[in-house]
C-alpha cells in the first residue's frame, strides 16, 4: 500500500517540475520579445524647408546631438508587436539653439510616431522632423 502512495508523490513530483520548467521558459520568452521590440538607435529624418534638402541621422537614445540649429535627444524607442502594420514609437526632445531666452523649454518634447506624424506635430519654421527606424 505504501508503495502506491510514493509513487504518485514521485509522479507529482515530476508535474511539479514540467510546470516549474514551462513557467521559466516562458518568462524568459516573455522578456526576449520586449528587449526585441526596444531599440537603443533611433534613425530620423531632418528636412531642410530653406534649402530643401533632407539628413538622416542617428541617434543613440539618451545622447544628444547637435544638427545646425537643433538641439535633438531620442530618449526611448519601441517597434510594434504586429508586423501586418509596422508602428515605430520614440521619445524625442528637439531644442532651438537660436532662441538663447529659453533654453530650458523644447520645442519638442513627447512622442513621435512614424506611421502618423501630424497627431503630435513638430512645428519649426525651418526644420520637418520624421521617424524612419528604430533598432
Amino acid at each position: 500500500m505504501e508503495t502506491k502512495k510514493n509513487i504518485q508523490v514521485g509522479k507529482n513530483k515530476y508535474i511539479l517540475f514540467f510546470f516549474t520548467f514551462l513557467v521559466y521558459f516562458s518568462f524568459i520568452n516573455f522578456s526576449n520579445t520586449q528587449n526585441k521590440l526596444e531599440g537603443s538607435y533611433t534613425d530620423i529624418k531632418i528636412l531642410d524647408k530653406i534649402s530643401s534638402k533632407n539628413t538622416l541621422l542617428e541617434l543613440k537614445n539618451g545622447e544628444l546631438i547637435t544638427y545646425n540649429d537643433l538641439s535633438i535627444k531620442s530618449l526611448k524607442c519601441k517597434n510594434s508587436e504586429f508586423d501586418d502594420d509596422p508602428e515605430i514609437t520614440a521619445y524625442i526632445q528637439v531644442k532651438d539653439l537660436t532662441n538663447k531666452n529659453n533654453d530650458e523649454v523644447y520645442i519638442f518634447n513627447g512622442w513621435m510616431f512614424s506611421s502618423s506624424p501630424s497627431i503630435v506635430p513638430f512645428d519649426h519654421p525651418v526644420y520637418d522632423i520624421w521617424l524612419i527606424s528604430c533598432y
